[in-house]
């Protein structure tokens, strides 16, 4: 039956999809609007949840409200809740009702993108949709993208394409790249070196010629928004030598990447068209559901080298066209490209603007309250959302402190290390998150 007709329970579950749906997203309804009043951090112990969870999986079907009821005396509290406008942790990012929307579209497509023939709608569109956000973010014309689940995947796809350059070859990163790094050299049998940081937290050229200089080097990654300070690499620089010594150059911008939609901040974009791959994360600053994480390359045909295996049961007779399987290391592929469609259209770049820019001045402004309070300090410079400061005093004391404020369940952050000290990080990032609810973080480091 089409799209207009009865649902029932078709599927042979206990579910009606009407009467069950419509309770769902008024759960979800109910969840957003009143997630202030629920601690920030989940306030359990380990094996609290499961304990409270039935060992066994049930002999009869059970009724979709028994699911709900759970939701709320079992997952609920044993969540940190992400979505919430006092989540200053990490990167704060935003599950926004448009994406929450094309997600339940996504599940009921269940379609795998593997091929163009196995999604026609799902591939061109997240041909489509990239362009898109290659045009939001003035990233030039010509750049392939592709979806992946996390930016972790993305450059492990990047630095394979490096590899099979320069097999044998090692990488070089700042030491405050994310750390995925780290672990995609490991999955794919790379050295890595680890270049030093300027007094601004950015990678050193001068460092980087040295190790250059020094060994065969299949890949470089430049880092623009750092995960501990979102300090920007020179990417300029570091293209110059690349190009010198013939490395790919790969670009993480996973988190700062979004906010090139505002003019004012593309100064973090000098270089970028000189890129071999860049990775943006949607999911992270732009307001998409996780997972979505955006490649983009401006030499598809290595990565398709890479990646490209046809094995006969998916050989098909049609030509000129895409098969996004061909550029990652996933088979199997998600209808992603739907969320991120949806996000774009919902609020228009208009709205990504005003988000992006109230976030800076947020986080500016909560930079502006450290620096003016006697025995506390700003410890990097905040070119974006994120904030990493500490008070005077211990390192010890500095945990102390954050522990204390996070334990009251009002607000979460997290911490970094720079110079060799325990820094504080507030991260704004939630399309909810408001003045008041970052004056409430600074009132409770204050008093704690």
């Amino acid at each position: 039956m089409g799209p207009g007709g009865s649902s029932g329970a078709a599927d042979g579950s206990s579910v009606d999809l009407r009467r069950d749906g419509q309770a769902a997203v008024e759960w979800v309804a109910r969840y957003l609007e009143t997630m202030r009043d629920l601690p920030v951090r989940a306030q359990v112990e380990p094996g609290d949840v499961r304990d409270r969870l039935p060992a066994s999986p049930p002999e009869t079907a059970e009724p979709f409200s028994a699911i709900l009821r759970d939701l709320d005396e079992v997952i609920v509290p044993g969540t940190t809740h992400w979505n919430h406008p006092r989540f200053f942790a990490y990167f704060a990012i935003t599950g926004s009702e448009p994406g929450i929307l094309a997600e339940l579209l996504s599940a009921a497509f269940n379609v795998n993108a593997m091929l163009w023939r196995t999604g026609p709608a799902a591939t061109e569109l997240e041909e489509l949709v990239l362009d898109w956000l290659r045009q939001l973010l003035a990233l030039p014309k010509r750049l392939h993208g592709h979806i992946e689940d996390t930016a972790s995947t993305s450059t492990l796809a990047a630095l394979a394409a490096g590899r099979d350059l320069r097999p044998g070859g090692v990488v070089l990163c700042s030491e405050h790249a994310h750390s995925s790094v780290d672990k995609d050299c490991r999955i794919l049998g790379l050295e890595l070196r680890k270049i030093p940081a300027d007094a601004e937290y950015r990678l050193r050229p001068d460092a980087l010629e040295d190790a250059l200089a020094a060994e065969e080097t299949a890949a470089v990654v430049a880092t623009v928004g750092t995960t501990s300070s979102t300090s920007v690499d020179p990417v300029p620089a570091i293209a110059d030598l690349c190009e010198r010594y013939g490395a790919w150059l790969h670009v993480d911008a996973a988190y700062a990447g979004s906010a090139m939609v505002c003019e004012e901040l593309r100064w973090a974009w000098e270089g970028i068209e000189r890129a071999d791959s860049l990775v943006v994360n949607p999911h992270k600053w732009l307001f998409t559901p996780v997972d979505c994480s955006v490649l983009y390359t401006r030499r598809p045909d290595v990565l398709r080298e890479a990646f490209s295996l046809l094995p006969e049961y998916l050989r098909t007779n049609v030509d000129r066209v895409t098969n996004l399987m061909d550029y990652g290391p996933a088979l199997g592929r998600r209808f992603r490209a739907l969320k991120l469609w949806t996000v774009i259209r919902c609020y228009g770049r208009e709205g990504l603007q005003a988000l992006i820019r109230e976030h800076v001045r947020l986080a500016r402004l909560f930079a502006s309250w450290v620096e003016a309070e006697p025995g506390w300090q700003v410890v990097a410079p905040v070119p974006f959302s994120v904030v990493c400061f500490r008070r005077d005093g211990s390192d010890e004391e500095n945990e102390a402190l954050m522990e204390r404020v996070n334990a009251t369940g009002e607000v979460y952050l997290s911490h970094t290390r720079l110079d060799d000290r325990f820094v504080m990080r507030l991260a704004i990032g939630n399309a909810r998150t408001t003045e008041a609810d970052v004056a409430r973080a600074w009132e409770l480091l204050r008093s704690a």
